[in-house]
């Protein structure tokens, strides 16, 4: 698939004064392989962007490099119109980025409580504690199992009550700008539908968001716009309602369901 939903040139130029992340021909390489390949990208404040593309394509790859995780790079990452080149993972923390991680990379043997707490890490060292306090009662209320279950230890949790947990460790932080690797992956379809509510509730309040997500169909009806990435590459750009539309979208990533999902949105 090789079609690509352009912008005008004065449009393209105000959505990059908006931004507030933005990346520009970022290359990114293991040793010496390529894995993405000139590839430019723009979020702007308040926005749920989806990132989708078959297994391999570049998704987490890329969200690594945002977070800090790969410093094998090359171009352009402006955060708010400061380059994040050269910074590991505390200092994009620090900057307002939080990343939840594909496989969600909790301390299994702490409980829950103490797995939020860790999301905050940085800014007990500020002394933001009070805050910190008004921030770890709105992840409870958004996720109310982890209130009943703050003492238990993470590792006992079923795979969508990690989720859920993963997400709340990173809110902790505090970002701006919140990354999501796959946080579907493994769960019920009726978890999956109460972790993508969640995501629309956080965007109603306010967060950025940039969600790399195997269920495109899913991914694409919650999304302002949308990027589809194969073999490192951006191919098509769009609105999510214009992807979900697309032809060559429905062929590779959709499925023959398309039509009973498109049903089920009425």
């Amino acid at each position: 698939m090789t079609v690509s939903m352009g912008k005008t040139l004065h449009e393209s130029n105000t959505c990059e004064r908006a931004s507030m992340l933005r990346i520009r021909n970022l290359k990114c390489y293991y040793g010496r392989i390529r894995a993405i390949n000139g590839v430019s990208l723009s979020v702007r404040p308040g926005e749920l962007i989806a990132l989708i593309g078959a297994n391999g394509a570049g998704k987490s790859t890329l969200l690594q490099t945002i977070s800090g995780l790969l410093q094998n790079w090359e171009g352009e990452i402006l955060f708010q119109k400061e380059p994040l080149k050269g910074l590991r993972p505390p200092g994009i923390v620090e900057r307002g980025i939080s990343l939840v991680p594909e496989g969600r990379m909790l301390f299994p043997p702490m409980t829950v409580l103490d797995n939020l707490k860790l999301g905050a890490y940085r800014r007990y060292r500020r002394r933001e504690h009070t805050a910190i306090e008004e921030d770890l009662e709105e992840v409870l209320q958004l996720f109310p199992v982890l209130r009943e279950r703050e003492k238990q230890q993470a590792g006992t949790l079923s795979g969508g009550e990690q989720q859920m947990l993963a997400i709340g460790r990173a809110l902790m932080a505090k970002p701006r700008l919140l990354l999501l690797d796959e946080p579907s992956m493994g769960l019920a379809p009726f978890l999956v539908r109460l972790i993508l509510d969640v995501l629309v509730q956080l965007k109603e309040q306010g967060m950025t968001i940039l969600l790399v997500e195997q269920n495109a169909r899913a991914a694409l009806q919650i999304a302002d716009r949308g990027y589809v990435l194969e073999n490192g590459k951006m191919v098509l750009e769009g609105n999510g309602c214009d992807l979900l539309a697309d032809q060559d979208v429905k062929r590779a990533y959709l499925g023959k369901d398309y039509r009973e999902f498109c049903e089920g949105r009425s």
